[in-house]
């Protein structure tokens, strides 16, 4: 005998195969109705929900019904949230912020699947989710870097490392550091929701590594059981820092497979597509707001730059691997298909991007005057004591005193 040991198809210095993917062509994969059992999924595990063909044009029984505008705002967003993670970037290697994490080539996921959410729905993020919230006209950019570099006007007060916010009234769930705790607490939520015999429905979100921890088995059983109304979003983009997707189990099978053994509805879709990241998640919606019970998705897709700014990936995987991924890139595909329906152009397009660079950079000045990691203008020493009783009690003021005197 001889022990298995999943191995990436592609390392540096060679080029990936990307035919393990298993792709299907747009628009060939059926939609099954709303109330599909979710053994009937099974099929639409190994195949891959797709929308826009290489021509750009919208094709198939997924094709969803929306606004030319409503495209235009996800572009626009998908444009902004780039050019943040951009700018974002290049502060912390000016050591203005400690840390960051991009979302580079999988801005599609979160920005479409935002527009298929109702206000007080509640989505439990990981930390590649920000387009959840620059997708939003109500969150500042200012806000978010405040948080980034945990200064005087940071919202969390310092209590979070940066890109692990927390927006209530975004229905934003506080971004945890430890992976896969947000899924089943997505699905406790959703429980919560049906309980009381609300309309609100819960998004959890995942990565492909981290469905190897126990809370993601946990969150499937629960789900299935009570029905939850949760969608239940597993972002496959191929690497969990420097381990490959198949040693959490994506190579003989698929995540979305899980599902389906699981008793749960579920999709396979290609995350790099706006038009099927819309689809599959209003018809998810749908179904959870229906009493129809979770359904899981996984959103193949890839993670174009390092998985943070403490990693290298030219160390593990080759260094063009985004430029040859079969999916290409979301915001090019998207660009596409509007300027086919005649509602976006080359010009429009660098002047938004011209647009958004100005706004992001305008908000970091801003988030500047309250204070950088490298300036030292953090949040107040008492605030790590204030907010954990609704009184503070004897024992902790007396810390914050012998704190505030340097004992």
């Amino acid at each position: 005998m001889r022990l298995h040991v999943p191995e990436p198809t592609g390392r540096p210095g060679q080029q990936t195969d990307f035919s393990y993917l298993r792709l299907s062509g747009a628009g060939e994969v059926p939609r099954p109705p709303l109330d599909v059992s979710p053994a009937d999924t099974a099929p639409l595990t190994s195949a891959l929900v797709r929308v826009l063909n290489e021509q750009g044009h919208a094709v198939g029984p997924w094709a969803p019904q929306v606004e030319v505008e409503a495209l235009r705002r996800g572009l626009r967003a998908m444009i902004k949230t780039r050019a943040f993670d951009a700018r974002m970037l290049i502060a912390q290697r000016q050591k203005k912020i400690s840390f960051y994490m991009q979302c580079l080539g999988e801005e599609a996921i979160a920005i479409a699947h935002s527009l298929a959410l109702h206000e007080g729905d509640m989505c439990f993020p990981t930390y590649r989710q920000q387009g959840l919230l620059l997708a939003r006209d109500d969150i500042d950019m200012v806000e978010l870097m405040c948080q980034l570099m945990s200064n005087e006007k940071d919202p969390i007060k310092g209590r979070q490392l940066p890109v692990m916010y927390s927006y209530k009234r975004a229905g934003f769930f506080s971004i945890s550091g430890n992976l896969a705790t947000q899924f089943i607490q997505a699905v406790g939520w959703a429980m919560a929701s049906a309980i009381k015999g609300d309309t609100k429905i819960a998004s959890g979100w995942i990565g492909d590594g981290s469905t190897a921890e126990s809370d993601f088995h946990t969150a499937l059983t629960f789900a299935h059981v009570y029905r939850a109304p949760v969608i239940l979003n597993v972002v496959n983009n191929q690497w969990a820092i420097s381990t490959f997707q198949a040693i959490a189990g994506g190579e003989a099978s698929t995540f979305a497979a899980r599902g389906v053994g699981c008793g749960i509805a579920s999709l396979r879709v290609d995350g790099n597509d706006f038009l099927a990241v819309l689809a599959a998640s209003r018809w998810a919606a749908e179904r959870a707001r229906n009493n129809l019970g979770p359904t899981m998705i996984e959103w193949i897709t890839y993670r174009a730059g390092a998985h943070s700014t403490s990693d290298d990936p030219s160390r593990y995987r080759p260094a063009g691997d985004w430029q040859c991924f079969p999916l290409g890139d979301p915001i090019a595909r998207l660009k596409q298909h509007l300027i086919h329906l005649g509602a976006w152009s080359d010009a429009e397009h660098e002047a938004t991007q011209a647009e958004m660079e100005a706004q992001v950079l305008a908000a970091l000045k801003e988030a500047e005057k309250f204070g950088t990691l490298h300036d030292g203008h953090i949040a107040p020493l008492r605030t790590m004591f204030e907010d954990v009783y609704k009184d503070m009690p004897p024992h902790l003021e007396a810390q914050l005193r012998q704190a505030e005197r340097g004992d």
